[in-house]
Protein backbone atom coordinates (compact mmCIF):
# COMPACT_ATOMS: atom_id res chain seq x y z
CA UNK A 1 0.00 0.00 0.00
CA UNK A 2 1.19 3.37 -0.71
CA UNK A 3 1.47 5.74 1.98
CA UNK A 4 0.10 9.41 0.58
CA UNK A 5 1.71 12.16 2.78
CA UNK A 6 -1.19 14.82 1.72
CA UNK A 7 -2.96 16.75 4.31
CA UNK A 8 -6.51 15.68 4.66
CA UNK A 9 -9.69 17.90 5.03
CA UNK A 10 -9.62 16.81 8.43
CA UNK A 11 -6.63 18.85 9.02
CA UNK A 12 -8.57 22.55 7.92
CA UNK A 13 -11.08 24.00 10.54
CA UNK A 14 -13.80 25.23 9.48
CA UNK A 15 -15.34 28.52 10.75
CA UNK A 16 -19.37 28.59 10.50
CA UNK A 17 -19.45 32.42 11.45
CA UNK A 18 -17.14 33.87 9.02
CA UNK A 19 -17.57 30.88 6.76
CA UNK A 20 -13.55 29.97 6.29
CA UNK A 21 -11.47 27.11 6.82
CA UNK A 22 -8.43 27.77 8.35
CA UNK A 23 -5.26 25.57 7.49
CA UNK A 24 -2.82 23.81 9.76
CA UNK A 25 -0.51 26.93 9.32
CA UNK A 26 -2.94 29.25 10.28
CA UNK A 27 -3.95 30.85 7.12
CA UNK A 28 -7.33 31.11 5.94
CA UNK A 29 -9.57 29.86 3.03
CA UNK A 30 -12.26 31.77 1.27
CA UNK A 31 -14.53 31.38 -1.25
CA UNK A 32 -13.90 34.86 -2.83
CA UNK A 33 -11.04 36.83 -2.49
CA UNK A 34 -13.28 40.35 -4.26
CA UNK A 35 -16.47 41.11 -4.19
CA UNK A 36 -18.10 40.81 -6.84
CA UNK A 37 -20.89 43.31 -8.50
CA UNK A 38 -23.24 40.60 -8.96
CA UNK A 39 -23.06 38.51 -5.84
CA UNK A 40 -22.71 35.33 -5.93
CA UNK A 41 -24.03 32.09 -4.72
CA UNK A 42 -21.01 30.14 -4.72
CA UNK A 43 -22.67 26.77 -5.38
CA UNK A 44 -21.42 24.37 -7.96
CA UNK A 45 -24.41 22.17 -9.94
CA UNK A 46 -23.19 19.24 -7.50
CA UNK A 47 -23.96 21.45 -4.37
CA UNK A 48 -20.24 21.90 -3.43
CA UNK A 49 -18.37 25.26 -2.19
CA UNK A 50 -14.90 25.43 -3.00
CA UNK A 51 -12.39 27.50 -0.46
CA UNK A 52 -9.15 28.62 -1.54
CA UNK A 53 -6.02 29.58 0.23
CA UNK A 54 -4.04 32.33 -1.37
CA UNK A 55 -0.72 31.03 -3.55
CA UNK A 56 1.42 33.79 -2.02
CA UNK A 57 0.15 31.89 1.53
CA UNK A 58 0.93 28.27 -0.06
CA UNK A 59 3.91 29.40 -1.89
CA UNK A 60 5.85 30.31 1.52
CA UNK A 61 4.18 27.28 3.80
CA UNK A 62 6.15 24.78 4.96
CA UNK A 63 3.56 22.30 4.88
CA UNK A 64 3.45 22.75 0.78
CA UNK A 65 4.87 19.59 -0.19
CA UNK A 66 2.43 17.98 1.75
CA UNK A 67 -0.61 19.70 1.29
CA UNK A 68 -0.71 20.67 -1.93
CA UNK A 69 2.23 19.58 -4.02
CA UNK A 70 0.64 19.53 -7.42
CA UNK A 71 -1.24 22.72 -7.48
CA UNK A 72 -0.32 26.38 -7.08
CA UNK A 73 -2.85 26.10 -3.75
CA UNK A 74 -4.90 24.05 -1.50
CA UNK A 75 -8.72 24.01 -2.83
CA UNK A 76 -11.09 22.50 0.25
CA UNK A 77 -14.62 21.50 -0.84
CA UNK A 78 -17.42 21.46 1.68
CA UNK A 79 -21.17 20.24 0.97
CA UNK A 80 -23.67 22.63 1.46
CA UNK A 81 -25.59 20.00 3.71
CA UNK A 82 -22.41 19.34 5.82
CA UNK A 83 -23.71 20.80 8.63
CA UNK A 84 -26.57 17.58 9.08
CA UNK A 85 -23.80 15.34 7.95
CA UNK A 86 -21.57 15.92 10.43
CA UNK A 87 -24.69 15.56 12.72
CA UNK A 88 -25.42 12.23 11.25
CA UNK A 89 -21.44 11.18 11.43
CA UNK A 90 -22.20 12.16 15.58
CA UNK A 91 -24.96 10.03 16.23
CA UNK A 92 -23.27 7.25 14.27
CA UNK A 93 -20.59 6.63 16.76
CA UNK A 94 -23.22 6.74 19.97
CA UNK A 95 -23.89 3.51 21.55
CA UNK A 96 -27.57 4.12 21.22
CA UNK A 97 -27.18 4.23 17.36
CA UNK A 98 -25.13 0.83 17.38
CA UNK A 99 -27.99 -0.95 19.43
CA UNK A 100 -30.75 0.46 17.11
CA UNK A 101 -28.58 -0.80 14.14
CA UNK A 102 -28.37 -4.03 15.56
CA UNK A 103 -32.05 -4.19 15.78
CA UNK A 104 -33.21 -3.60 12.35
CA UNK A 105 -30.24 -5.87 10.90
CA UNK A 106 -32.28 -8.66 12.89
CA UNK A 107 -35.63 -7.14 11.81
CA UNK A 108 -34.88 -6.74 8.14
CA UNK A 109 -32.86 -10.37 7.95
CA UNK A 110 -36.62 -12.19 9.48
CA UNK A 111 -38.24 -10.15 7.15
CA UNK A 112 -35.89 -11.38 3.93
CA UNK A 113 -35.87 -15.06 5.21
CA UNK A 114 -39.80 -14.86 5.23
CA UNK A 115 -39.78 -13.28 1.66
CA UNK A 116 -37.06 -16.23 0.45
CA UNK A 117 -38.10 -18.96 2.36
CA UNK A 118 -41.89 -18.46 2.89
CA UNK A 119 -42.29 -17.14 -0.89
CA UNK A 120 -43.92 -14.14 0.78
CA UNK A 121 -42.99 -11.67 -2.14
CA UNK A 122 -45.61 -9.37 -1.35
CA UNK A 123 -44.87 -9.12 2.25
CA UNK A 124 -44.15 -5.68 3.69
CA UNK A 125 -42.82 -4.55 6.77
CA UNK A 126 -45.03 -1.59 7.74
CA UNK A 127 -44.61 -0.18 11.42
CA UNK A 128 -47.67 0.36 13.67
CA UNK A 129 -45.97 4.26 14.09
CA UNK A 130 -46.43 4.81 10.15
CA UNK A 131 -50.17 2.68 9.86
CA UNK A 132 -51.40 5.11 12.19
CA UNK A 133 -50.54 8.74 10.84
CA UNK A 134 -52.05 7.52 7.44
CA UNK A 135 -55.88 6.36 9.15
Amino acid sequence: MIDKPERSRDDFAFDPDSDRFTCPAGKELVQYRRTYSTPRSGVSAQGMRFYRASKLDCDVCEFKPHCCPNAAARKVPRHIHEDARDEARALASTPEYEAGRRLRKKVEMLFAHLKRILRLARLRLERDDIRSNRE
